[in-house]
């Protein structure tokens, strides 16, 4: 039965960072970076890849993974194309949830929040910034739409003519900043550590939760 297998399967395997909350920063931005560089010292791959989670025209959460582009005080950074699904959950409803999961290290991190938009400048600026190939991808504006035959896509991508200094304007930085992040640190015997700071006028508060 996939049940049993599923029970079988380990978890916290190898040893664990050890996280002790009451010496945590004062913002989360501060621990996600410090959190990050011990991930990239671990040897985990793809650090910087998130959970993006929107809320559909149907109501219907959605989720996706792609990569964050920055992290300081004002918030956690991510670019979208404006016609895909997850640009245009955004216009609708612009609020959403990032999930981290560096599993060798037995780590979440889980933020939440509304989310605004920068200036064309700046999202032209990270679009410039992305490979030849994905800014040639990315301006064909066809993300999620189906597609017939995968030799269509290889000719879609040999006629772009994109001059390298140009960006498309569809293309949209984001900065979501939470209202509320999540510190997650697993513990083999469950008794797992969970720090969350809540944004509040005077700044951020911070808590302990039930595992």
């Amino acid at each position: 039965m996939i049940r049993d297998y599923l029970r079988a399967l380990p978890v916290f395997a190898g040893e664990l960072p050890s996280f002790n909350p009451s010496g945590a920063p004062g913002r989360p931005d501060e621990l996600f970076v410090t959190w990050l560089y011990a991930a990239v010292s671990a040897g985990v791959r793809e650090p910087h890849a998130t959970t993006l989670s929107t809320v559909g025209a149907d109501g219907i959460p959605s989720a996706r993974i792609l990569i964050v582009k920055n992290v300081d005080a004002d918030g956690w950074q991510f670019a979208v194309h404006g016609a895909s699904p997850k640009g245009q959950d955004l216009v609708r409803h612009p609020a959403a949830a990032l999930t981290f999961h560096w599993p060798a290290q037995a780590r979440q991190i889980r933020l939440r929040g509304p989310v605004r938009a920068a200036s064309p400048a700046e999202s032209a600026a990270d679009f410039l910034a992305r490979p030849p190939a994905s800014r040639a991808e990315a301006s064909l504006g066809r993300q999620s739409q189906p597609l017939d035959d995968r030799a269509d896509l290889d000719k879609a991508l040999a006629a772009v003519d994109l001059p390298a200094g140009r960006a498309i304007p569809e293309w949209t930085l984001y900065t979501l900043a939470p209202s509320e992040v999540e510190f997650w640190q697993g513990d083999k015997q469950r008794k797992h550590t969970r720090l969350r700071y809540i944004r509040a006028a005077a700044g951020w508060s911070r808590e302990l939760l039930w595992p």
